[in-house]
């Protein structure tokens, strides 16, 4: 039922001329699936608190409530459709209450960690773009279909809501900027092994696909208490977006997998200084795939030590940074990071080597990500110790990764076997820190079991290269005119 309610969403926003991407499909569907959800919640803890002899303070004021003004109810619990609202009455209700009603949560709220703050960020980001009442109508009516009252209906809408980012990762290159594979993921999260009790954190959340697994791997575990639970959704997860529409989707499929007030903020991580950062500020734990061949501002490449314009190195040396003494990272990055010879990459990998133990590197082959040609590796690291030896490990699934043939949990499980022991095999091998290059701290991928050196660049990856170079090269020259 839910699947073909999804379907049927999708087949009326077709029809609106300001819906013509996955994204405005994922977006317009995500703020109309809050609210349903919203309603959701409240009718569950105004029943909990009925039941225990008390009075429930509803958060929307009655006007503004999914059954007063979407989906009123008649006795017989279907929708009254001589009450509710359509066409042009519909839409204007929308566009000139409802949301100026909703964005004004932001300044209401007592701080921005409640729900209240939550719903004013998403309304303040997020604009209906539905211009036909009666199309507007329909959808809701679809979505009012849907039901979030038991676990097994919020763990089947939060695949539902997986499977539409996921589309929208593969619908061109912008969509890929929300969507990491999840299996990808996991492999990651079980590496990494969060612990209830540890704060992780990923400052490039995108669509928060790791903080969801880390919540699923986290609350998995056996003999899980209240005080653990409340700890999960209140004290676990932290994550940071700059692009809305991302940030609305990361709430949405938080709440979604069942964290209700997630700690998202919406803001540019990379403008923050790394000097302002303090132990307070720091994490357990950093997950994240950080947007590569971003070109950031000079004003933002002042906060850091090694300055580039790329935007992964930006964020690689936050996650160092945001990382606690005897904290753990996974982070993918562009394989090119592990031997490409300009300053910034030399620096930082003189840094990741000597402020951390850089002990693991996933090297995965083309097609992991899809829509993407880029090449990539996932660090693992902890901090505070410097790197003794790196197991290094050749992804390798034995066919061509595409949109028919993802990737999958069965192709990464010899990996997380072998990496528990750093185990050798004709996939992965380990090179001792004091055999790296001291000049150029070259960390390329060599498998010595007669794998292919796979640091091979795509025509594009080489071009991209030189045009950072060449970008990196004109700052130069510019700095040297500034002080003649």
């Amino acid at each position: 039922m839910f699947e073909q309610a999804f379907k049927n969403i999708d087949d009326v926003l077709w029809k609106e001329a300001g819906c013509t991407t996955e994204l405005d499909y994922t977006e317009q569907t995500s703020w109309l699936l809050f609210l349903k959800y919203l309603d959701a919640l409240e009718q569950d803890k105004a029943d909990e608190a009925a039941l225990e002899g008390n009075k429930y303070s509803f958060i929307l004021d009655k006007p503004y409530r999914w059954e007063e003004w979407a989906a009123p109810k008649g006795k017989d619990g279907q929708v009254d459709h001589n009450r509710a609202m359509t066409g042009d009455d519909l839409r204007d209700f929308v566009n000139q209450k409802l949301s100026p009603y909703l964005q004004g949560f932001r300044e209401r709220a007592t701080g921005p960690d409640t729900i209240e703050y939550k719903i004013g960020e998403i309304f303040a980001e997020i604009k209906n773009k539905i211009s036909s009442g009666y199309n507007l109508r329909e959808i809701i009516d679809h979505i009012d279909e849907l039901r979030f009252r038991s676990q097994t209906e919020k763990h089947e809408l939060s695949h539902l809501y997986e499977a539409k980012i996921k589309n929208m990762g593969n619908a061109g290159r912008n969509g890929g900027e929300y969507y990491t594979p999840r299996p990808l993921i996991r492999a990651m999260v079980q590496v990494v092994r969060p612990k209830i009790g540890e704060r992780i954190y990923d400052g490039a959340c995108g669509s928060a696909g790791f903080l969801c697994e880390s919540f699923d791997f986290m609350k998995a575990k056996a003999g899980l208490t209240t005080k653990d639970a409340r700890t999960l959704q209140e004290r676990t997860f932290y994550g940071k977006e700059k692009k809305s529409l991302a940030y609305v989707i990361a709430i949405m499929n938080m709440i979604l997998h069942g964290i209700e007030a997630p700690n998202i903020i919406h803001t540019n991580t990379l403008t923050e200084n790394l000097a302002d950062i303090q132990e307070k500020d720091r994490f357990d734990v950093v997950l994240a795939n950080p947007p590569f061949g971003g070109k950031e501002r000079k004003e933002v490449q002042q906060n850091f030590p090694i300055r580039t314009g790329e935007t992964a190195f930006l964020f690689l040396q936050h996650f160092i940074k945001m990382v606690k003494a005897g904290g753990r990272g996974g982070v993918v990055i562009k394989n090119t990071f592990l031997s490409n010879g300009d300053n910034a990459s030399v620096s930082l990998r003189k840094l990741l080597l000597e402020s951390c133990n850089l002990h693991t590197v996933l090297d995965c082959p083309s097609g992991t990500f899809l829509g993407a040609g880029v090449k990539t590796v996932v660090l693992f690291f902890e901090k505070g110790t410097k790197t003794r030896k790196v197991w290094f490990y050749q992804l390798d699934p034995g066919r061509n990764l595409g949109k028919t043939n993802p990737l999958n949990d069965a192709d990464l499980a010899d990996f997380i076997a072998l990496q528990k022991t750093f185990a050798d095999s004709p996939k992965s091998w380990s090179v001792d820190a004091k055999t790296i290059d001291a000049a150029s701290f070259d960390l390329s991928v060599k498998n010595p079991n007669g794998g292919e050196e796979i640091v091979h660049r795509s025509p594009q990856e080489i071009m991209d290269e030189i045009v950072a170079l060449n970008a990196e090269s004109a700052q130069v020259l510019e700095n040297i005119r500034a002080l003649l």
